[in-house]
């Protein structure tokens, strides 16, 4: 999360996804540095990053909703982008900060909505991934400030499921064709 002056600008696209999520019954979380702020360290980021479980005929009623929140698609094709990439790049128009909507729709992102959590800090609540999740999908993105996130969870989660961070990224490994995802992180958690 920002950590400057910008927080209340940042504080109300953030809670303009929650009531998104809210509005989709609770369909989704929030993912990305926000998560991140939440379950590890606070770190700077420049967008609100979430995963709703929407289908693609989902997508008008997503952006109505959106609209409410005065979310609106950065570009004019979004509809269209989000049905071939199953990202949805929105504005909150407010702030002018970026919100980008992944569309759900594997096994494990329906695994981790399902287990999403309200998790707190002061009066600002949101639902967010498990940490043993947020983990996971740090791991398949693998860039070096993923890993680094993963780092700061596990350091501030010591009771991790790691035998389900484990498979999951195993599997992941083997549909990427990436066998190294696993071991990469591996010695993190010794």
């Amino acid at each position: 999360m920002k950590v400057d002056n910008t927080i209340e600008p940042f504080r109300a696209a953030i809670e303009a996804t929650q009531r998104l999520l809210v509005r989709f019954d609770n369909r989704g979380v929030i993912i990305g540095g926000i998560a991140v702020g939440f379950l590890g360290k606070p770190r700077f980021t420049e967008d609100v990053d979430a995963m709703f479980l929407l289908s693609i005929q989902d997508i008008p009623e997503f952006l109505e909703a959106a609209h409410h929140e005065d979310i609106q698609p950065r570009t004019p094709d979004a509809g269209e982008f989000a049905r071939k990439s199953r990202v949805l790049l929105l504005q909150h128009i407010p702030t002018g900060i970026n919100i980008d909507i992944s569309l759900g729709i594997l096994p494990f992102e329906e695994e981790m909505v399902n287990r999403g959590v309200v998790q707190s800090i002061g009066s600002l609540s949101l639902r967010l991934p498990t940490p043993e999740d947020l983990i996971i999908m740090k791991a398949i993105a693998h860039r070096p400030k993923d890993l680094e996130d993963i780092r700061t969870i596990i350091d501030k989660n010591p009771a991790l499921d790691v035998d389900r961070i484990k498979y999951w990224i195993l599997s992941f490994g083997e549909i990427l064709e990436t066998p190294t995802l696993w071991t990469d992180i591996a010695e993190f958690f010794k």
